[in-house]
Parts: structure tokens; C-alpha cells; sequence
């Protein structure tokens, strides 16, 4: 369906767009076809190396540890991440059929805060298992047992959940006057309460706390971890040791900042700081790019992985 200016195919009154339309990335039809095939190759990089990496880690015994553990989870949850938003975002670049429902847009939002925040929690989760293994390493096969390790990924999935349930529920609450077109290329909180009719600081408000609670806040923790591990690696008599500590948090350090990133500047900002252009290049970034990185950064630099992967993929060598 084509979208109209004046909206009439995409609301049934002028209180209650019923109907949204994503804006176009840009009028020149090769512009929007090599940008449909970046993303797509991105796309497809990144659900084949985090379903390669997760496939790898739960068919090797060696990997049966609560690291690999978690890095399991946070393969499957790229997968869905990306998945949520990707394929639409493809579909408005080369196809004129731009729109998407009111119960569509709901669920789509849904889907992103979900696992968007589930990877805030599971990021944190790793870092504190990082913390166990090399602060307190005699006691960390029972403190981290697979028992607490797994309540511990459900607690990040939990989270994500009541999250996105809660904040869908309370935009979607609201009557949308328009345009009906949103300012992005998925169904994000910021360009949708431009669309809101009346006050919505409310929503505004909620959308800060929750970003402090459930992104501010596992960065603190995550930070918290950091610093007790390198005073812990400074200590340590052996250069050995040390490089082999550092080594194994190197990884999970990369992924957290680029993952915060370009999260934190998309929802910590102060709104007159916002422009659309940005938050569309941020969004892409933590969306398509980091998902795709974050396989090649962990397989590349983590010898255990490698090798998974090789006899996963039957490969004498990798």
C-alpha cells in the first residue's frame, strides 16, 4: 500500500492513527538498493555467526561452563534482535509497502525492548561471572553453579519481558494523531511519542527511568565488576596470569562498549539533543552492526571458540 500525505489510508479518525507508515531512507532508488544490500549481508553475517557460535557451545562438553553459558544466551538473543527489526527495515527499502499496524507496531516495539533489555541484564550477568572467576576463584564452581546461572538468565529474560510488556502497554495507551508517518525505520519509544496526542511527559519520564534502571544501571554494575577485577589483575605476581585474566574479559569489554554505547546516547540524551538522522545511524549500529561484531569478536579471540567452531564446522582448520 502506498502511503498518502494526508493520512486518510492510515487512520479511521483524526484522533486514532490506525495505520503507520516508516519513512523512506531516501528518494534515490540506488541509494536505498546498496543500503538494502549492506544490511542484508550484515543481517545475514550476524544470525549465521551467533547461531554458529551457540550451536558450537551447546554440542561441546568443554564449553558446558557458566562463561559459554551465557554467551549461548546472548548468541539466541541476537538472533531475535536483530530478527525483530531487520526484516521490515528491509522490506521499506526496496518496496513502497512502507506500512505497518497499530497491533503490528505494538509488537514489534515489544519484541525489540525485550530483548534489547534482556542484553543490558545478560551483559551484566557476564561481567559478574567474570568478577567470581578471577576475584574469588576457589569458590567460584559453587557460587556460580549451573543452578545460579541459569536463575540468573532467567531473571535477564524476565526482565526484558516485564520491561517491554509495560512499556508497550503504556504507548500504545495513547491516541496517536499524527502523521502517521514515524520518523525511523522500526517501531522505536522516541519517534512514536511524536505521534502521541496531548501531554506525554509522563511517558517521557517513564521512558528515562526505565532506561536508568535497566541500561544505566547493569553499566554501573558491569563498571563495579571491572574495576575489582583489575585491581585483583594488578596484584597478581605472575605476567602470565595477568595477560590471561585480561584476555578473557577483553571480549566481553569490546561487546558492552560498543552495545552501550550506542544505547546510551540514543536514550540517555537530553530529547533537544535529538535529531532523527542520529538516532536512525545510532539505532542501526546497536540493531545490525554490534550483533554482527559480536561473533567475530568473540570467535576470533578466544582460542576455546575456535576450536568449537572448527569441529562444529568440520574444519581442520580456522
Amino acid at each position: 500500500m502506498e502511503m498518502n500525505v494526508n493520512c486518510s489510508l492510515w487512520q479511521e479518525n483524526s484522533l486514532s492513527v490506525k495505520r503507520f507508515a516508516f519513512a523512506k531512507f531516501s528518494e534515490v532508488p540506488g541509494e536505498c538498493f546498496l543500503l538494502f544490500t549492506l544490511i542484508l549481508l550484515m543481517f545475514l553475517a550476524s544470525l549465521t555467526g551467533n547461531a554458529l557460535i551457540a550451536l558450537a557451545i551447546f554440542t561441546s562438553p568443554a564449553l558446558h561452563t557458566p562463561m559459554y553459558f551465557f554467551l549461548a544466551n546472548l548468541s539466541l538473543l541476537e538472533i531475535g534482535y536483530t530478527s525483530s527489526v531487520i526484516p521490515k527495515m528491509l522490506q521499506s527499502l526496496v518496496s513502497e509497502a512502507r506500512g505497518i499496524s497499530r497491533e503490528g507496531c505494538a509488537t514489534q516495539m515489544f519484541f525489540f525492548i525485550f530483548f534489547g533489555i534482556t542484553e543490558c541484564c545478560l551483559l551484566a550477568a557476564m561481567a559478574f561471572d567474570r568478577y567470581m572467576a578471577i576475584c574469588s576463584p576457589l569458590h567460584y564452581a559453587t557460587r556460580m553453579s549451573h543452578g545460579v546461572c541459569a536463575h540468573l538468565a532467567m531473571v535477564s529474560w524476565g526482565m526484558g519481558c516485564i520491561v517491554g510488556l509495560g512499556q508497550t502497554n503504556f504507548i500504545f495507551s495513547l491516541d496517536f494523531c499524527g502523521p502517521c508517518e514515524i520518523n525511523h525505520f522500526f517501531c522505536d519509544l522516541p519517534p512514536l511519542l511524536a505521534l502521541a496526542c496531548g501531554d506525554t511527559s509522563q511517558n517521557e519520564a517513564a521512558i528515562f527511568v526505565a532506561a536508568v534502571l535497566c541500561i544505566f544501571s547493569p553499566f554501573l554494575l558491569i563498571i563495579s565488576s571491572y574495576v575489582r577485577i583489575l585491581v585483583a589483575v594488578l596484584v597478581m605476581p605472575s605476567p602470565e596470569g595477568r595477560h590471561k585474566a585480561l584476555s578473557t574479559c577483553s571480549s566481553h569489554l569490546l561487546v558492552v562498549t560498543l552495545f552501550y554505547g550506542s544505547t546510551s546516547a540514543t536514550y540517555l540524551r537530553p530529547k533537544a539533543s535529538h535529531s532523527p538522522g542520529m538516532d536512525k545511524l545510532l539505532a542501526l549500529f546497536y540493531t545490525a552492526v554490534t550483533s554482527m561484531l559480536n561473533p567475530i569478536i568473540y570467535s576470533l579471540r578466544n582460542k576455546e571458540v575456535k576450536a568449537a567452531l572448527r569441529r562444529t564446522l568440520g574444519l581442520r582448520k580456522f
